[in-house]
């Protein structure tokens, strides 16, 4: 089958990434998830900061902060995207081609190992689990154009055959997993306010807000976790930082866009709550590199206390949203 795009005019060379995955930012990337997602609203023209009430449901789980994602829900109430689990019986390059024909984009978990945006990181150097959103696909000539992470990429030969696997040799026993996929179907935009329908989505993510400051719960548990850390090599860090402090920074500098975005289509209120979701983003940052240095000496003692600014930070952003929705 020939060559087959879901959205058109859409260059990997000239691609322009939105601007809440700026170098000015403190979190350019969040995770796999997000990121992707951001990219795709942003290809479509749709204002990508609308989306973002949800971030105020993140909570500590124990051993990390919720990796969180766009939930599903919110992009039909703002813009009708659907997301629907994709069911695999043949081979995963024709179930995409078949949605890609039917215009709608294919979520993909993939390996990055063979994804050549990673280089640096992942390319070629470590196996690990990513989604990717395929848009274009040429399987003759082996070449695919794709979202990942903060922008819209190509590969091609031995990378698309990493992403895809050829068929094994005739007698083989050998067998692999079907990957997780997602397909997108685009309906018809909402013909009323997305500002009243993010409105109505925050005040409804705040209902499900956390019980408990998350962050001073991360406190309480962090001698704990600097316990594990001191026995483990310095490549643990980049895991753990991940999935605790990057997961906390980024979600609350995306609720800062967000609330931002509201006050420039005239809410009122909301600037301390915004400044105060800056703080936690910039001072999870912070934390990191303390992290780092912290891990390099096996001295974790002062950290819990660094963290008392972004449990009162945490405090002030509820206060004003639950008096202000």
């Amino acid at each position: 089958m020939s060559a087959v795009t879901c959205l058109q005019g859409l260059d990997p060379h000239a691609y322009r990434q939105h601007a809440v995955h700026g170098s000015q930012r403190n979190w350019p990337e969040t995770n796999c998830y997000v990121d992707l997602w951001i990219e795709v609203l942003n290809a479509l023209g749709l204002p990508v900061e609308a989306t973002l009430g949800f971030t105020v449901t993140q909570d500590f789980e124990g051993d990390q902060f919720t990796f969180f994602k766009f939930p599903p829900e919110d992009l039909v109430q703002l813009f009708d995207i659907s997301v629907q689990e994709l069911a695999l019986y043949d081979r995963v390059e024709s179930h995409t081609l078949e949605q890609l024909q039917r215009g709608r984009l294919v979520l993909i978990e993939v390996d990055s190992f063979y994804l050549p945006d990673t280089q640096g990181t992942s390319y070629g150097i470590t196996h690990g689990k990513t989604t990717i959103g395929v848009n274009h696909l040429d399987p003759v000539n082996r070449r695919m154009h794709y979202f990942h992470n903060a922008g819209y990429f190509a590969l091609q030969d031995k990378d698309f055959d990493g992403i895809f696997r050829p068929d094994p040799p005739p007698g083989s026993t050998s067998t692999a997993l079907f990957p997780y996929v997602e397909f997108v179907k685009f309906g018809n935009a909402p013909k009323v306010s997305v500002r009243n329908i993010s409105i109505d989505l925050l005040k409804s993510h705040l209902r499900k807000r956390p019980e408990r400051n998350p962050v001073e719960l991360f406190q309480k548990q962090f001698p704990q976790h600097a316990g594990m850390l001191s026995g483990r090599p310095m490549e643990f860090f980049h895991l753990y930082a991940f999935n605790t402090l990057r997961q906390l920074g980024a979600n609350f500098e995306l609720l800062a866009s967000h609330l931002s975005w509201l006050s420039q289509q005239g809410e009122t209120g909301l600037e301390a709550a915004t400044t105060h979701a800056m703080d936690i983003a910039v001072g999870a940052k912070t934390l990191q590199f303390q992290l780092a240095r912290a891990m390099a000496r096996k001295q974790f003692d002062k950290l819990a206390d660094t963290m008392r600014p972004l449990v009162t930070a945490y405090d002030a952003i509820f206060s004003v949203l639950v008096d202000h929705y």
